[in-house]
């Protein structure tokens, strides 16, 4: 298959510029390139958002405004007061997920999404899940490991399920990487098989353009979709990063 019909060559990672630390391959490559530019935008759009603060905020302001509302709101409800300090580290986690979900959508050849890479997002989600463990051990030292264990539980089932709180505790870094990678690696694989349709049934027989109104139509409802399921899936990597350090921070 052509890398022109291939679904999956729009998630090959090119090098840029070769490296080597230690004999260790750190190469420069389209997915760093890529979270780079997304680093650029969010600063670009803070920056000029927060630069000239008014009484009455224009609309670069009041967009600003509006997401870091929104961002206070998820930790309000699910940390409660004591995760006000913790909003700059949600804030950053959801607006530079959206960054990199967003970039993919640019209808150019080149663009890339950084999160439909499981490398990418694992690398966020074990960042998340360390900063749960740090603030979870300087805040309770090893009473935090009481999480583990159920209170007010008779001992003989304690004893089962700790073990499964244990697992369930550990793989929340692969499951939050894992959905974020899937939702977007299958949105994009979606829209280039129905876009290969569209070129491929409107050079079809001799109505060339009625053959390809379906398969279009179809791609536009599914970008609007993709674009839907962009901004939400910043929202859940938010949403569960704040729950997990409600964890910490709220220790039952």
């Amino acid at each position: 298959m052509s890398s022109a019909t291939n679904p999956m060559e729009q998630f090959a990672i090119t090098t840029i510029h070769p490296l080597s630390v230690f004999g260790q391959n750190v190469s420069f490559t389209n997915s760093a390139l890529w979270m780079l530019i997304a680093l650029g935008i969010v600063a670009t759009f803070l920056i000029v958002g927060t630069m000239k603060p008014q009484m009455v905020p224009g609309r670069w302001q009041a967009a600003v405004e509006y997401m870091y509302d929104f961002v206070l709101g998820v930790v309000d409800e699910n940390i409660g007061p004591k995760g006000k300090a913790y909003v700059p580290l949600i804030f950053s986690v959801f607006v530079f997920v959206l960054a990199c979900n967003l970039l993919g959508m640019i209808p150019w050849v080149g663009s890339f999404t950084p999160t439909s890479h499981i490398a990418v997002t694992l690398a966020l989600a074990l960042i998340v899940f360390a900063i749960v463990l740090v603030v979870g051990f300087v805040k309770h030292g090893l009473h935090f490991l009481t999480f583990f264990w159920p209170k007010g539980m008779a001992w003989p089932l304690a004893l089962f399920i700790m073990p499964i709180e244990v697992v369930s505790f550990f793989v929340r870094p692969f499951t939050l990487a894992i959905r974020l990678f899937a939702n977007m690696t299958a949105g994009h694989v979606l829209l280039k098989v129905f876009g290969t349709f569209v070129v491929a049934l409107g050079s079809f027989g001799a109505l060339p353009y009625v053959f390809g109104v379906v398969p279009l139509a179809v791609n536009v409802a599914l970008s609007a979709l993709e674009l839907l399921i962009a901004l939400i899936q910043a929202y859940v990597f938010a949403l569960l990063a704040s729950i997990y350090l409600n964890d910490a921070i709220n220790l039952h």
